[in-house]
């Protein structure tokens, strides 16, 4: 399989925060959106993206809360969106579209925490697949108008090393014949994050639009990661034992400015002006891992978690195929 999983080079480690990144990178008058723009990495990226000079819409399904997590942060508003909800979808995208203003970043990153028990929309589907790839593809095909309009944009849909774990469930995505486990279903969903990556750049690349997937890492101290409990989170090494956050970047540990870098490089970086449908690492692109090995995250793997990316998360056939499935789901 041909491939664009190549690293460049960077010169960027994983300890790189976003002011690393960001350093020399000037976005007066750029627009961005980010979803979950104002908790954990996206509130990061929120903070990161304003003050090298863009105007930000946080896109939250709690505008309340968004508000005042961003208040006083200069250049950002918050709009409503619930991606779990179609119609909220569509009334976020036809207010920005009604704005007139382009879009020249999509920031992908709202995710929904790993319920133990089946979740799932008002259509039936499971939630994870819902928020993470469904509601964040009829986001981005909404509007494609202003990010065609940009003259140059990036659409970054964040994702995570659990990509490894699982191709996308083509017989069932949704769980309907029973069989639910939440953390497969985590990793599907982090899988299409990264093919319609693949398949975005395909289909746009020409316009202007580029796509990204990059991979955060790991960061216990946002409130996604401590969702799985403190038991879970000591299993994964990711507190010590007097409950605060491991840091060790170099095995995938990070602060919330070093997870997000990879983010705002993926945005903003013009290192990647030449390249995209790509997932990245540590603030360059991942390269392939052709022979991945089983993970076990509670064993002795929890101190080096692979994070690099698989074939089954960009392959191209697949890609294409997600594509279409996302379609009809989107329609159904």
């Amino acid at each position: 399989m041909t491939h664009r999983q190549h690293p460049l080079g960077t010169g960027f480690t994983a300890a790189s925060t976003v002011d690393d990144v960001l350093a020399g990178v000037d976005l007066t008058g750029r627009n961005a959106v980010v979803t979950g723009g104002h908790s954990g990495l996206g509130l990061v990226a929120t903070q990161a993206l304003a003050r090298a000079g863009a105007s930000v819409v946080v896109a939250s399904r709690d505008p309340e809360r968004a508000s005042a997590a961003v208040a006083g942060i200069e250049r950002v508003e918050v709009g409503r969106l619930d991606l779990m909800d179609p119609a909220s979808i569509d009334g976020f995208v036809e207010r920005y579209l009604g704005s007139g203003r382009p879009l020249h970043v999509l920031i992908n990153n709202a995710g929904y925490p790993a319920p133990a028990r089946i979740e799932r929309d008002a259509r039936g589907y499971e939630a994870q697949l819902a928020t993470n790839h469904l509601g964040h593809a009829q986001l981005t095909l909404g509007l494609h108008p202003a990010l065609r309009a940009a003259g140059g944009a990036r659409v970054v849909t964040t994702t995570s090393g659990a990509q490894r774990m699982s191709d996308i469930l083509w017989d069932d995505p949704n769980f309907t014949a029973g069989g639910y486990d939440p953390g497969l279903a985590y990793a599907q969903s982090k899988t299409a994050n990264v093919l319609f990556t693949v398949e975005l750049d395909r289909r746009w690349a020409d316009e202007g639009i580029r796509a990204y997937a990059p991979h955060p890492g790991i960061v216990p101290a946002t409130s996604f990661n401590r969702s799985v409990g403190e038991a879970a989170q000591r299993a994964m090494r990711l507190i010590d034992d007097a409950g605060n956050p491991v840091i060790d970047p170099e095995h995938g540990k990070k602060t919330p400015e070093q997870g997000a870098a990879t983010i705002v490089f993926a945005a903003t970086s013009p290192l990647l002006a030449d390249v995209g449908g790509v997932y990245l690492t540590n603030s360059d692109i991942s390269p392939l891992d052709e022979d991945p090995r089983p993970v076990d995250l509670t064993g002795a793997d929890a101190d080096d978690v692979p994070a690099d990316v698989v074939p089954h998360s960009i392959d191209p056939d697949s890609a294409r195929r997600l594509w279409a499935l996302t379609e009809r789901l989107l329609a159904g």
